[in-house]
């Protein structure tokens, strides 16, 4: 007999948790002692599962840095001490200490609490961080104008979960190193594995190099170096002082080289180690100059489930804490990154110059299933778009067809490297721009908004836009099999349409869209999955005597102008509705109609996203406020020949 698995509901009853009840905000720490601080990790740590098992999220980031938090909180002055945190997967603990704690469990819904740090949602969030690796530069900005005024206050960078690995890191620590900045950057190393085992004299070591005795005494050195000896012995005798530090403590080279005054390892889950060096680097009384706190953490610290998991419950849906099993809706049809994948593991089954790249996100873009299945064509560059792009742009060169999957929000990041080493040299790199469109729970920072109009105006680029599951496999196998310049193909987050999918991909033609049905008076011309609001709505209008063509363009650029020229001779009005924003379709259509002096033979009006950022809710909902659901067409339509 098939054994059952246990049903799955979320915990209703918070936990206990006597200590936090007394804390509305981080002032109201300074009423515990030191001891007192890991029963406050244990119950913050159980209140943010609790409250995770409700709303889904990010939950295994901020279970790693639970005593971090606190003991930031505990010691420094927020929020007159900016902290930030990098990326905002972390900031979950932050949010209960910071006066949200009454609104934790409206994580990410709509009307609630965002997923990242927001400026606009409380004080002690001084920068929003959605997008990785922009603490220190947003920081030593924050430093340079604290110093301009004259202020002491500090600027803390909470840096990790792989936000280390993309190159503006390093840009901003040679700017802080350069210009001498009173920064604390805190590496939250959960899973890099640059430390050895952290035991009691890294402990010893790190408080006593981040003693007052100590860096008053290398402060005091340091001056009698510049004005005893001779300029020829000066770099030699303080490069001397930092090889006693790293020997002392087997680390920091790299930080060192690059300026920072390096501290640790330390225990990130061990007070004992946290306070003492964070109380010394809070009272140096040395000259200014940036420190890097190395803190080893374990992410999903203080869950089993999370522990036990590959990705440490990175991201979850809402889960039953005693088990750990996650609540997934079933699903009628597959999530449109499952369908990419799989259609690229066809194209490289079927042509071994193919290669997938990531930046970080194998799982999200749906690269897992070409890293299973050719590992040797699967590349992973870490949390560096840029890179991504031009290691792209370099396959390319040497005759491979590579597949760069990005989301839609992160390949703003490489924008220059589009422009400038794809589309200017027309390298046939395909984008799989995946998360195209709203995102739901992640809100305006992780909408795919703007690829279509930052795509679009570039020469040599073409860029589909697949209406539904099938269309996207055809997608896959035309970008695979075209190879006169750079291609992008764009879908959106979550599950499909549930359409069949054909037994063998298409090669479409490029630039070529098609009609959907067959109407009069009335043309709707379609971009991507709002088709299928458009054949909501005409169901609805049919009903009341509208009789409307739709088309579906496939393509944003280049765009169909035949299809266009016969949809305007044969309607009086042309509705186009795409889920990008302002510049991108409507305005490439529009361009034609007025080239071509068609402006004169119908009425034209476009939707597309509102002129402003969408906060998390539902994604339909997102629609419904943007203007791009079925019920804004029926609106447009009636509004337009004045029978509503």
């Amino acid at each position: 007999m098939k054994q059952q698995k246990p049903s799955v509901t979320p915990l209703v009853t918070p936990p206990a948790t006597p200590m936090l009840d007394k804390v509305n905000l981080p002032h109201d720490l300074k009423q515990f002692a030191d001891r007192d601080l890991p029963q406050l990790a244990a119950e913050l740590r159980a209140e943010m599962i609790d409250a995770v098992s409700v709303t889904g999220g990010h939950l295994g980031a901020g279970l790693g840095v639970v005593e971090l938090t606190l003991a930031i909180h505990y010691l420094f002055n927020t929020p007159e001490d900016r902290l930030i945190f990098d990326v905002g997967h972390q900031c979950y603990p932050h949010k209960i200490l910071t006066g949200r704690r009454d609104k934790i469990r409206t994580l990410r819904k709509e009307n609630g609490l965002s997923g990242f740090t927001s400026r606009k949602e409380s004080d002690y969030d001084p920068f929003g961080a959605a997008h990785s690796s922009t603490s220190i530069s947003a920081g030593l900005g924050m430093a340079t104008a604290s110093k301009l005024q004259g202020k002491d206050n500090h600027v803390i960078c909470v840096v990790g979960d792989g936000a280390m690995s993309a190159g503006m890191i390093y840009e901003a620590i040679n700017n802080a190193a350069a210009t001498h900045s009173k920064l604390i950057i805190i590496l939250n190393d959960n899973d890099m594995s640059i430390a050895p085992p952290v035991g009691a004299m890294s402990k010893y070591l790190a408080r006593l190099l981040s003693s007052r005795s100590f860096l008053e005494f290398r402060h005091f050195s340091h001056k009698a170096v510049h004005k005893i000896l001779p300029k020829g012995l000066r770099p030699r005798v303080l490069k001397t002082e930092e090889f006693v530090r790293y020997y002392l403590s087997g680390n920091g080279t790299l930080f060192e080289e690059l300026g920072l005054y390096y501290l640790g390892p330390v225990n990130g889950h061990d007070f004992t180690s946290l306070l003492p060096v964070l109380r010394n680097v809070r009272d140096m009384q040395a000259e200014n100059f940036p420190v890097l706190i190395h803190a080893v953490t374990q992410k999903g610290k203080g869950y089993a489930p999370a522990e036990k998991s590959d990705d440490k419950y990175h991201g979850v849906s809402q889960f039953d804490v005693i088990s750990g099993l996650q609540i997934k809706p079933k699903s009628n049809a597959p999530s449109y990154t499952s369908v990419f994948g799989k259609a690229l593991v066809a194209a490289a089954t079927d042509d071994e110059k193919v290669v997938g790249i990531t930046a970080a996100m194998p799982d999200g873009t749906g690269l897992n299933f070409l890293q299973n299945a050719f590992p040797a064509r699967y590349f992973d560059v870490g949390i560096a778009e840029q890179h991504a792009v031009t290691f792209a742009a370099g396959l390319a060169t040497e005759g491979y067809k590579p597949f760069v999957a990005i989301y839609s929000t992160f390949l703003q990041r490489a924008y220059d490297q589009v422009v400038h080493d794809v589309a200017i040299q027309n390298l046939p790199v395909k984008f799989a721009l995946d998360r195209a469109g709203m995102v739901g729970a992640d809100g305006q920072t992780h909408a795919g908004s703007f690829d279509i109009s930052y795509l679009c105006c570039l020469p040599n680029m073409v860029v589909l836009v697949p209406a539904d599951e099938a269309e996207l496999m055809h997608g896959v196998h035309t970008a695979h099999h075209y190879n006169d310049g750079p291609i992008a193909f764009r879908f959106p987050r979550g599950e499909a349409i549930g359409v069949d999918l054909p037994k063998q991909p298409e090669k479409l033609k490029i630039g070529k869209g098609r009609i959907i049905k067959q109407g009069k008076d009335i043309a709707v011309l379609t971009l991507g999955p709002r088709l299928y609001e458009a054949v909501k709505a005409d169901d609805i209008l049919s009903q009341q005597g509208y009789n409307i063509t739709i088309a579906d363009a496939r393509f944003a650029k280049p765009i169909d102008r035949e299809l266009l020229h016969q949809l305007v001779e044969n309607h009086d009005y042309l509705i186009t509705m795409e889920e990008g924003a302002i510049g991108g379709f409507s305005a490439q259509v529009l361009d034609i109609l007025a080239r071509d002096n068609l402006l004169e033979r119908v009425i034209y009006r476009p939707l597309y996203m509102k002129d402003s950022f969408i906060d998390h809710a539902s994604q339909q909902k997102q629609y419904a406020q943007t203007g791009l659901d079925a019920d804004a067409l029926v609106r447009l339509v009636k509004g337009l020949t004045a029978k509503g």
